[in-house]
């Protein structure tokens, strides 16, 4: 997965996060939303409702990168 500096994480925009009210799983590239895919029950912190739209974000992103995923259990 490419590595984020914390200046270049600042200059994402906030539509491009999975959890953008909390910056939190960037969808920046196909590595990222695998990344955000794997790590989605581990994010703390986000309502049953925050979780189930970056749930969305993430399969909008993996479908624009080409990349398959399953929601993990």
């Amino acid at each position: 997965m490419a590595k984020l500096t914390t200046a270049t994480r600042d200059r994402i925009s906030v539509t491009k996060f999975a959890f953008p009210k909390q910056r939190k799983e960037p969808l920046e590239n196909a590595s990222h939303v695998r990344n955000a895919a794997a790590r989605f029950n581990q994010v703390k912190g986000v309502t049953e409702a925050e979780r189930s739209a970056a749930w969305k974000r993430i399969q909008s992103a993996a479908k624009r990168f080409g990349v398959e995923i399953q929601k993990p259990v």
